[in-house]
């Protein structure tokens, strides 16, 4: 199974921005759609973006367009996010999403799951 490690999180100021990264490992990259997604303290684990298995198609949250971009390298295994204007309830854990027969995205994520990686955004 592929296994995935998210990376890029931290602490900005509203405006600020952030790009995430999750690598991946364990099997053939190109071989799985990914996606992002997040979870807040208390609150459900939500969709943000996902992108196909070649990058062609890519998918958002409605309350992500404009402001966040997916994208992935197959090259070096990695898919990123990057989000701008950030906001203080963008404040979550993001996750790292991948399936290979499926674009991962909400109701039906992907099977495999990164560790999460915190984004804090201060007011």
């Amino acid at each position: 199974q592929v296994q995935l490690v998210e990376s890029g999180g931290g602490l900005v100021q509203a405006g600020g921005s952030l790009r995430l990264s999750c690598a991946a490992s364990g099997r053939t990259f190109s071989n799985y759609a990914m996606g992002w997604f997040r979870q807040a303290p208390g609150k459900e684990r939500d969709f943000v973006a996902a992108i196909s298995w070649s990058g062609s198609r890519s998918y958002y949250a409605d309350n992500m367009k404009g402001r966040f971009t997916i994208s992935r390298d197959n090259g070096k295994n990695t898919v990123y996010l990057q989000m701008n204007s950030l906001r203080p309830e963008d404040t979550a854990v993001y996750y790292c999403n991948a399936d290979r027969d499926k674009i991962p995205k909400s109701p039906t994520p992907g099977d495999y799951w990164g560790q999460g990686t915190q984004v804090t955004v201060s007011s």
